[in-house]
């Protein structure tokens, strides 16, 4: 299970656009870090983790709790106002003792004001659904790695010179339903927390895939 931790501080919430796009960069990050590759210390993990179902958990931290977090083995991503910080995946009996005793439920944001028209890759939710914070930004996650496999060597390395760009925004009925007949990448959830098994959270709309 791959473990990615958002920092709430209670004066100091993210906004809900941003925390989602910050998760997902996140996902994205620890799967080009060098330290995830070849020979990597976090090489096997990863490829473990792959090799099975790829799943992920949001947990929320403040002060000591985040200071503790960030004495982990990861990377923090930092949007404008939302942190961020990844954790290489380990069995679900092996999560560090400082991040499994973090809460996972209850992660909710708003977003402060209107949302500018995106710039692509987007990531597309499902306008069909209701998902807490913590559970979208975690299927957002799962459409940036899909998105991220699905590419080539080449477009990874075009998308790592970007610094991981990306916006999240929700799909008109419209044009959820003109996406799911794309063949972009979409993230089919397990059903285990939130949403029935099987629900269509998430279409990755990446340009390199499109042309």
């Amino acid at each position: 299970m791959l473990t990615l931790v958002v920092r709430v501080e209670k004066n100091a919430r993210p906004g809900q656009t941003d925390a989602l796009e910050t998760a997902a960069r996140a996902v994205l990050a620890i799967l080009a870090d060098e330290r995830s590759i070849g020979e990597g210390e976090w090489a096997e993990a990863m490829r473990a983790w792959q090799d099975a179902r790829i799943r992920k958990v949001v947990r929320r931290a403040r002060g000591a709790e985040w200071r503790r977090a960030e004495a982990l083995p990861g990377i923090t991503v930092t949007g404008d106002t939302a942190e961020v910080r990844v954790f290489p995946p380990v069995p679900l009996d092996a999560v560090p003792k400082d991040l499994a005793k973090l809460q996972v439920t209850g992660t909710d944001f708003e977003d402060p004001d209107d949302l500018d028209a995106p710039e692509s890759p987007v990531l597309w939710i499902n306008p069909g659904l209701t998902m807490s914070s913590g559970k979208a930004m975690a299927q957002c996650g799962h459409a940036a790695h899909l998105a991220w496999l699905a590419l080539s060597e080449s477009g990874r390395k075009e998308w790592v010179a970007a610094d991981f760009a990306l916006a999240v925004r929700t799909a008109t009925p419209g044009q959820w339903q003109r996406l799911l007949t794309s063949g972009l990448p979409v993230v089919q959830d397990a059903g285990f927390t939130e949403v029935a098994p099987g629900s269509r959270t998430v279409i990755a709309d990446h340009p390199l895939l499109t042309r």
